[in-house]
């Protein structure tokens, strides 16, 4: 029978270049092994694979991925009562909670009194071992476990590489989005699905670097000339052929600095005899147009109410 690999008597520098060898699922479960094996990888944690944690609130579970996606690890959140009497159940410690947990073939399950306590003590733990990038995947509807937890990556600044919200128009899910809203700028991509209570309009107090919103009758022409995305898709809009004109001619004068992309579908774009840049629809389509300084051209394509514009760099 082997003896166990002494690795805490290893030089720092030795231990070190093990600990940046190991793969994710390596790591975690190293990490639960004793208080010194965890601080020691707490201590390297910057010599460590950057990853992407996506939250799943819906499925009670959180993902941890390489960047290049080839490396997976999953760690379930469930609550007591939902234990086996499988003989793999053991105990361990994660940021000082002493929970149940199973090691499963891709991940394992942990087993919590409270869920939000899971999710956000995990999260803590994996912040403490990983370079992360947060990223929900999904719109959840569980806001008991959504809010408090992305509320939380904010305070802490963290950068988030995909973010979707549904906003419901409830008193609560509206003060929540004016407390996050000025945290945008760590948003990579920002997806917004929304049913709002007409009275409450969302202010955007920063910007994500990109952004699509689902139902975005709300989203006025003077929001979009205040947004600083490079990309921007409005999905049932009510921004008309004079508002698009209005974009443009504001583009051409040096305006949306960042835009690369800007997709429009509404009802309201269409042949109605109002021009945009002195041109009808038809003429407008497949047209290539130049800003002032002649730094970059926009491509217009046009279809059944739609209209993107695609900016490149004439350098």
């Amino acid at each position: 029978m082997s003896s166990p690999f002494p690795i805490l008597r290893l030089p720092r520098l030795v231990q070190c270049e093990i600990f940046k060898l190991l793969n994710i699922e390596e790591k975690i479960k190293l990490s639960f092994c004793s208080k010194k094996i965890f601080t020691q990888i707490h201590n390297y944690r910057l010599y460590s694979q950057k990853v992407i944690v996506d939250l799943d609130c819906f499925k009670q579970e959180i993902e941890i991925q390489s960047e290049n996606n080839q490396d997976l690890f999953k760690v379930g959140i469930h609550p007591d009562s939902r234990i086996s009497h499988s003989s793999t159940i053991q105990q361990i410690s994660i940021a000082s909670c002493t929970v149940r947990a199973e090691y499963l073939q891709i991940g394992m399950k942990t087993f919590w009194n409270n869920c939000l306590e899971g999710f956000l003590s995990i999260i803590h733990h994996l912040l403490k071992i990983f370079q992360c990038k947060m990223s929900t995947s999904l719109i959840c509807y569980r806001s008991d476990l959504f809010q408090p937890t992305i509320s939380m990556l904010f305070d802490l600044q963290l950068e988030f590489k995909g973010l979707y919200i549904r906003l419901e128009g409830s008193r609560d899910k509206n003060l929540w989005w004016n407390k996050i809203s000025n945290n945008l700028g760590l948003v990579e991509y920002l997806s917004i699905s929304s049913s709002l209570d007409r009275a409450f309009i969302p202010v955007f107090i920063s910007w994500p670097q990109k952004i699509r919103i689902l139902d975005s009758d709300w989203f006025t022409l003077e929001t979009l000339l205040s947004c600083t995305c490079s990309k921007i898709m409005l999905e049932e809009s009510l921004l008309e052929n004079k508002d698009f004109d209005v974009v443009l001619r504001k583009w051409k004068t040096g305006g949306f600095p960042n835009l690369k992309l800007l997709w429009l579908d509404s009802p309201n774009i269409t042949d109605n005899g109002e021009q945009i840049l002195g041109m009808n629809l038809n003429e407008l389509d497949r047209k290539v147009i130049q800003n002032a300084d002649g730094s970059k051209t926009a491509t217009i394509d046009l279809g059944k109410h739609w209209i993107e514009m695609s900016v490149t760099s004439s350098e």
